[in-house]
């Protein structure tokens, strides 16, 4: 028997509010349109929208997917905030430790934590998305960004977006593996794509994927013989980690769009 999917909640809301709900490109739901602009994260919207604060077009809004446009006229605890749906992106350098979950029931903490802790008050308004995942234990590169959009984009296997990590491993591979790892070799779950394999030491390998499946350099390694002992990632596409551990920055424009190969509206 098909199971029957459920509707979304912000479509449910738009079919009651009838054909004068906006629609198009602006188009979206109230609490992730108010995470999306900087006002108030999604969790905190939905809060505030409950509380009877938020208004929509001059009436007490509290359903927090109700629809909105670019045109709707939002004010939170009566000051007018603007729907601004500017991509924004950062980068993040994740130590060891904290994980890519909303929470942890380890209690060591989630990248979100740590990038809240960081971040100026201008930017604490915004919802973040982690760009993919990293392990608990390894470091690096960990792109955040206020689009949904960018983050279906950034991991979508048809994009191939290029993901260099540096992994110390057991033993010290010789040129045959790096060749396997070169050409493509079977794990559990199907053939991998090519990889670009540089022995960078004795026993680090540099190891550039174009696709993003579960656990998949570590994989990868150990099929070859040299399970990894440390994996850090400094590189998504032309984005190379530049900043220190636990500390972040914002990309440019033109990293966005030449280094991601991101074009608001072009996916």
């Amino acid at each position: 028997m098909a199971r029957k999917q459920r509707t979304p909640r912000w479509l449910e809301a738009a079919r009651r509010r009838g054909p004068e709900a906006p629609a198009g490109p602006g188009a979206d739901w109230l609490t992730r349109a108010l995470g999306r602009a900087g006002v108030l994260p999604r969790a905190e919207a939905e809060q505030a929208i409950r509380d009877g604060r938020v208004e929509v077009d001059g009436r007490v809004e509290r359903e927090p997917f109700a629809p909105v446009g670019e045109g709707t006229r939002v004010r939170v605890d009566g000051v007018e905030r603007a729907l601004t749906r500017q991509v924004r992106v950062l980068m993040f350098h994740k130590t060891s430790g904290p994980v890519v979950h909303g929470s942890d029931p380890e209690g060591v903490g989630t990248v979100f934590e740590r990038l809240r802790a960081v971040l100026p008050p201008e930017l604490q308004g915004f919802e973040w998305y982690a760009v993919g995942r990293l392990d608990r234990d390894t470091t690096g590169l960990l792109l955040f960004t206020n689009d949904e959009q960018l983050v279906r984009h950034s991991t979508a296997p048809e994009t191939h977006l290029p993901k260099r990590y540096v992994a110390r491993v057991e033993g010290q591979p010789p040129e045959p593996a790096l060749a396997r790892l070169r050409e493509g070799l079977m794990l559990e779950d199907g053939p991998t794509r090519p990889a670009e394999a540089v022995l960078r030491a004795p026993d680090v390998v540099a190891l550039t994927l174009t696709e993003g499946r579960h656990h998949q350099v570590k994989r990868m390694l150990a099929a070859v013989g040299h399970p990894v002992l440390a994996l850090h990632r400094e590189a998504v596409g032309q984005v190379v980690l530049d900043v220190a551990e636990g500390a972040w920055r914002e990309l440019s424009g033109a990293e966005v769009a030449q280094g991601l190969g991101f074009q608001p509206g072009a996916d």
